[in-house]
């Protein structure tokens, strides 16, 4: 059984869909509520056991790093005032999760993101946070369960599929499946081998409605495909392209996860998410 305990966040985007917000202010710490997504991220991270946060960051990105890190100044005036908890949870984040950071040089890519995380991950198996997709759960994590899969497939990848509309194929990478040969009761409705997969395409060409989603299990051996890996037509080499040489060998797995997922890297899907988190707390 090969532990899982680094996760990788690619938070190197210039996130262009929120701009001009995201100008000045990096993407991955809009808030839903009083939480910025990154948070929200890490602490799924948390919850599955994985202490050690790898962040792939860019130019600009100075905000999460002080995000992640004591305002004393900033303590002492909240000290032993009714507005003290309000720091409750970000001191519980401080002091769990130790932060490392690279910074992507130029965005050619997810593939190329993960890449750069190489030196802060080293040669073992790791979990892939998107912040963009924030995940709602009333049971385990997303990647707590996904976690849980990877101990019977230690030298697989896995990732995290749902299904979408046909009218959304063209958004994500799609995976072609089949059943996996002996596999636990409980998870013969969820885990799946994939055949192939394809990067945003049309809906003639879509094998399937099961996108990939911001949740992933690699093993080490992706960094050596990503550098072999050849740009798409837009210069980007895509971590789809490389996963999909680790499916020809049979080892990587499509997990159908229990959960909500929302997809905060649009506009949309922001103000879904921020009203749903609204109403759980009671706020509308």
């Amino acid at each position: 059984m090969t532990a899982i305990n680094k996760c990788l966040f690619p938070v190197a985007g210039y996130g262009t869909r929120f701009l001009p917000a995201t100008k000045a202010i990096p993407k991955e710490m809009f808030p839903i509520l009083n939480k910025p997504l990154l948070q929200h991220g890490v602490e799924e991270a948390l919850s599955a056991g994985i202490n050690n946060m790898a962040i792939v960051t860019g130019r600009g990105k100075r905000a999460i790093e002080d995000h992640f890190d004591n305002a004393f100044e900033l303590e002492a005036q909240l000290k032993n005032t009714p507005n003290e908890h309000y720091l409750k949870d970000i001191r519980n984040v401080i002091e769990k999760a130790t932060f490392s950071y690279v910074r992507q040089k130029k965005m050619l890519g997810l593939g190329d993101a993960i890449s750069t995380g190489k030196t802060l991950i080293g040669n073992e198996a790791f979990a892939v946070i998107l912040p963009d997709d924030l995940c709602a759960n009333s049971g385990d994590s997303v990647l707590a369960q996904m976690i849980e899969l990877h101990k019977d497939y230690p030298d697989c990848c896995i990732v995290a599929v749902e299904e979408v509309s046909k009218e959304e194929v063209g958004k994500y990478g799609i995976v072609e499946i089949e059943a996996i040969s002996n596999i636990a009761k409980n998870m013969q409705n969820f885990a799946f081998k994939i055949t192939n997969m394809i990067e945003k395409p049309t809906q003639k060409e879509s094998p399937s409605n099961l996108a990939i989603i911001g949740r992933y299990i690699l093993t080490p051996d992706i960094f050596d495909i990503l550098e072999k890996t050849n740009p798409d037509n837009n210069g980007e080499i895509q971590i789809t392209d490389a996963l999909l040489a680790l499916a020809k060998k049979g080892k990587v797995i499509a997990y159908k996860f229990k959960g909500k997922r929302f997809d905060c890297g649009s506009v949309k899907g922001f103000v879904v998410a921020t009203n749903y988190f609204a109403k759980a707390e009671g706020l509308i």
